[in-house]
C-alpha cells in the first residue's frame, strides 16, 4: 500500500544526499541482522470466522487510531522548512502519536500547537541541569509524555564518526529515578535492549519503555529488537507498555512486533520517506498506509483487536 511512496521518498532523499537508510556503526551489521531476523519470521493465516479488525491503541488515557507512531526524529532540516512540525501535522491527521528528539522549546511548542499528541525524548546529557530543564519544558508546553534515550549515553556512531559523545553521559538508576520524580508526565525510557535494563527501568518507576538499538548506529552486532522482545515482555509482565523501533517499515513488521510483545511501534525511515516525497501529507499516508497493511494482516490471522494478536501466529 505504501511501496510507491517509499520508493519516491527514497529517491528524493538520494537526490538530497541523505543516506539515513544506510547509517549505522562501523559495518552497519545491526541493520542487516535486524532485517534478516525480521524477515525470518513468518505468519500463519487464520481466515475462517475472522472479522474486520480494529487497530485502536489506548495509551496514557487517550485512544489513537493506530499503534504506528513516528520515531523520535531530529536533524531533518534538509527536507523542508520546519520539518518536525510537518511530521507532527501528518501524525495528527493519521490519529497517531508523534515522538520528537533533539530540538528547542519553540519547536516543541509549534509541534504541540498542531494538535498532535507529542512525546519529547531527551538525550542523556552530561549536564543534569539541562536534562531537568528539558523535562520541565516538555511539561510547560503540554507534551503528552517525556522520556530519555539512555542508549545514547556514550554518543552515537555512524561509520567512522562519533556523534556528540562529549555532550553525553551514561545515567545511573538513581539519576533516572530523579527524572521520573521531576515530572507529572509519564516518563519513558528508550534504548532498552536487555532483561537487565528492563528490570532497572521497572525499578526506576518509568511509565513505558522502547526496545531499540537506535537504528543500528550505536554498536555493531546489537541483538535485533524483535529477537529479545519476548524476553523483555516476560520481565515486564504487562506492568507498563512496551514499544519497539529500529527497522520497522511495513505492516507485516508491525504485526510481528505486536505479536511478540509490543504495544506499539515507532517508524522512522519510512516517515522520512513520506516527508521527503509529500511533506505532512506524505507522513500521513505512510502512517495510515502502514496501519492498513497491519489491519489486513490482522484480518487474515483472526485478530480482531491489538490485544487479541496471538504470538502463536508467528513461525520462527
Amino acid at each position: 500500500m505504501i511501496g510507491k511512496l517509499l520508493a519516491e521518498g527514497a529517491s528524493k532523499m538520494k537526490e538530497l544526499g541523505l543516506n539515513f537508510a544506510e547509517n549505522g556503526a562501523e559495518t552497519s551489521s545491526s541493520l542487516k541482522i535486524t532485517r534478516q531476523y525480521m524477515d525470518s519470521l513468518t505468519i500463519e493465516i487464520r481466515a475462517i470466522d475472522s472479522v474486520e479488525a480494529s487497530t485502536e491503541m489506548k495509551l496514557f488515557g487517550e485512544v489513537f487510531a493506530t499503534p504506528v507512531m513516528t520515531a523520535a526524529l531530529s536533524g531533518l532540516g534538509a527536507f523542508c522548512p520546519n520539518p518536525m512540525v510537518e511530521v507532527a501535522k501528518g501524525a495528527q491527521a493519521a490519529g497517531a502519536v508523534m515522538w520528537g528528539g533533539i530540538g528547542g522549546g519553540e519547536e516543541l511548542k509549534a509541534i504541540i500547537e498542531t494538535g498532535a499528541k507529542a512525546i519529547k525524548i531527551v538525550k542523556p546529557y552530561r549536564d543534569k541541569d539541562l536534562i531537568f530543564a528539558k523535562i520541565a519544558e516538555a511539561e510547560k508546553y503540554g507534551a503528552f509524555a517525556v522520556g530519555m534515550d539512555t542508549i545514547f549515553g556514550f554518543g552515537g556512531k555512524s561509520k567512522d564518526s562519533l556523534i556528540r559523545p562529549d555532550l553525553m553521559s551514561p545515567q545511573t538508576l538513581s539519576d533516572i529515578q530523579s527524572f521520573v520524580k521531576a515530572t507529572k508526565l509519564p516518563f519513558i525510557l528508550k534504548g532498552i535492549l536487555s532483561e537487565q535494563d528492563t528490570h532497572k527501568a521497572l525499578e526506576a518507576g518509568v511509565a513505558a519503555i522502547v526496545v531499540s538499538h537506535h537504528g543500528g548506529n550505536i554498536i555493531d552486532y546489537a541483538v535485533p529488537p524483535l529477537k529479545i522482545l519476548p524476553r523483555i515482555a516476560k520481565v515486564v509482565d504487562g506492568k507498563i507498555p512496551i514499544f519497539v523501533d529500529s527497522g520497522i517499515v511495513r505492516g507485516t513488521d508491525v504485526f510481528k512486533a505486536l505479536a511478540l510483545g509490543a504495544n506499539g511501534v515507532l517508524v522512522g525511515r519510512s516517515v522520512m520517506a513520506g516527508l521527503a516525497a509529500e511533506g505532512a501529507e506524505g507522513v500521513r499516508k505512510i502512517i495510515a498506509g502502514t496501519n492498513e497493511e497491519l489491519r489486513r494482516v490482522m484480518n487474515l490471522t483472526g485478530c480482531s483487536t491489538l490485544a487479541r494478536i496471538d504470538p502463536g501466529a508467528i513461525w520462527h
